[in-house]
């Protein structure tokens, strides 16, 4: 091989190229995930010293009054150990991950998707995106319909940069925002915010925000002030689905 095609290699051209393909494109959060890593070789030899997925999502950040979307690569993962593939060579690498219990879910503006970068030295790495589809986890979506049961609408869906104080594994948590739609709730609230801050296949800890629709001056006087806001923290377990309904009624107590 000529020096010059070791050189357009070493940029991405004529080098090894890669493709994931997962068994389906829509997954449950805590869910195991297959696939196959399709690996081209290009017009040379070359030393492949890793395959990593990685599963990203994307959340905004506000600083100085301005809002910024960021990338938070929330797993990685190896596929394998480093291998040689040789000129237009085909390897298939089989892979199997779980997805993380508290994966972002994609509703509202949250996107997921995996991507797959061969690690050669010297050189651009190849890379491939896949877009996924992540559903709640049992309990997250017992939460959510309870939630519209109590008279609720999802408005919007977003990851936000997360507050050191809230613990969080990731450096986003994701917020579900509601409106009041029922009579008895719509009176009395402006909006209930909803932030998962860890899930299990057995748990979920949340926090919800009830916004308080203000009444007369005092009312408003703390709405300026954002004093009319409730924040509650909740564990709810399995055995709690069959009273679930009941058990967020209770919280957000109005």
């Amino acid at each position: 091989m000529s020096f010059f095609n070791k050189v357009l290699a070493s940029v991405g051209v004529g080098g090894a190229k890669v493709d994931t393909k997962l068994e389906k494109s829509e997954f449950t959060a805590g869910e195991i995930m297959q696939g196959v890593v399709e690996v081209v070789g290009g017009n040379l030899e070359q030393q492949i010293d890793a395959i990593y997925l990685t599963v990203n999502t994307t959340y905004i950040r506000e600083s100085n009054d301005l809002k910024y979307t960021d990338v938070a690569a929330f797993q990685k993962y190896k596929v394998t150990e480093p291998f040689t593939i040789g000129a237009n060579e085909k390897k298939k690498i089989p892979f199997s991950l779980t997805l993380p219990e508290d994966a972002p879910v994609t509703y509202g503006s949250t996107r997921v998707w995996i991507s797959t970068g061969l690690d050669i030295k010297n050189s651009i790495d190849p890379t491939d995106k896949d877009y996924i589809n992540v559903r709640p986890t049992r309990i997250a979506a017992h939460i959510l319909e309870a939630i519209e049961q109590l008279g609720f609408k999802i408005r919007k869906v977003e990851c936000e940069k997360a507050s050191h104080k809230l613990g969080s594994r990731y450096p986003f948590v994701q917020e579900f925002e509601f409106v009041p739609v029922s009579s008895s709730y719509k009176a009395k609230l402006d909006e209930l915010e909803i932030l998962f801050l860890s899930q299990s296949a057995q748990s979920a800890e949340i926090l919800m925000q009830v916004d308080r629709r203000a009444r007369g001056f005092g009312g408003l006087l703390a709405e300026a002030f954002e004093m009319d806001e409730k924040f509650i923290r909740l564990t709810i377990n399995a055995q709690d689905i069959p009273t679930i309904k009941d058990k967020l009624k209770r919280a957000i107590g109005i």
